[in-house]
């Protein structure tokens, strides 16, 4: 099966982060759950939105992205916004912290899924903010393409 064709569910998408983030190097990674986390996952209401992720001693934490507590978890519910490990490989965690380290590069988490194997996966890139103007030639660049469809559309309906 090739990698554009796989089936997989996304649970939570963070759309703004293509718009506010120059996005470079994207990495696939893990996440150290619990139980209970797990289940809310699958009923689908996990925000990633507001989130990043931070290198400390060698490792990476998932920060501030939240997975409401389940419903009936009773007394062994997890905390809604606990940091949660990324589970990456040594070289890929020490290529990611370089990035860190320069000038304005951030670790942004773009989905969070489960792959075919019923697995909660990251999907985790290493991104520049944009600045004001950028963001506007991103805005104009998108509305100029939506134009032009609409043209060419149009035109071929005559």
């Amino acid at each position: 099966m090739a990698k554009n064709e796989t089936n997989f569910k996304v649970v939570s998408d963070n759309r703004r982060a293509r718009y506010n983030y120059e996005i470079g190097d994207v990495y696939e990674a893990g996440l150290v759950l619990t139980g209970t986390e797990v289940k809310s996952l699958r009923s689908g209401k996990a925000t990633i939105a507001e989130s990043y992720a931070s290198a400390e001693k060698g490792e990476i934490f998932l920060i501030n992205a939240t997975i409401p507590e389940y419903g009936h978890g009773n007394r062994f519910n997890h905390e809604p916004k606990r940091p949660r490990k990324i589970l990456l490989k040594s070289r890929e965690i020490a290529r990611l912290t370089q990035g860190i380290e320069r000038e304005g590069m951030t670790l942004v988490p773009l989905k969070v899924y489960f792959n075919e194997k019923g697995r909660a996966k990251l999907t985790l890139a290493i991104g520049r903010g944009k600045k004001l103007h950028d963001k506007r030639a991103t805005e104009k660049e998108r509305d100029w393409n939506r134009e032009k469809s609409r043209l060419m559309r149009d035109k071929g309906r005559e």
